[in-house]
């Protein structure tokens, strides 16, 4: 009988050893699925991060293409802008230029004028010299007949 017993008890370990070896088998089955199930979920979340990121991405590139765009059309108006002014600079330069020659040349009949309405009042007061003035009329550059004043232009009351 005592083989019978034992081998009743060892019967019993053994099915209880495989109980516990599906129970086991059964929980590691049970950790399987949440790991997958759980690495399934990361993966997700990680796809929809990767989604935001590439969206945010896009909407960076159109921001400053546009941006881009505008910054190009910016150069171009100043870009013209700066030839309308540089055209103008030059019509300015030349009118100056222009300016100071007949300014030039002004200055000269005022400083002929001064020098014959000297000789004239000089002469008016030294009748030594009334000799050289024919008369009080002056010819201008043109041989047009003018009339000086006796008295000196200022060059500097002009300006």
């Amino acid at each position: 009988m005592s083989s019978g017993t034992s081998s009743g008890s060892s019967l019993g370990t053994r099915s209880s050893r495989s109980e516990d070896d599906l129970d086991l088998q059964a929980q590691m089955e049970r950790r399987r699925k949440r790991r997958k199930e759980s690495n399934r979920e990361s993966a997700r979340r990680s796809r929809l991060r990767k989604q935001q990121h590439l969206d945010e991405l896009t909407s960076k590139v159109k921001q400053l293409k546009d941006l881009n765009k505008q910054l190009s059309m910016a150069l171009s108006i100043t870009s013209q802008n700066l030839v309308a002014v540089q055209a103008q600079n030059s019509v300015l330069q030349t009118q100056k230029m222009e300016l100071d020659s007949r300014l030039g040349a002004l200055t000269e009949i005022l400083c002929y004028m001064n020098t014959i309405t000297s000789t004239s009042a000089s002469a008016s007061t030294n009748p030594a010299m009334v000799n050289n003035i024919t008369s009080s009329n002056s010819y201008d550059l043109l041989g047009a007949s003018c009339t000086w004043n006796q008295q000196p232009i200022d060059l500097y009351q002009c300006f």
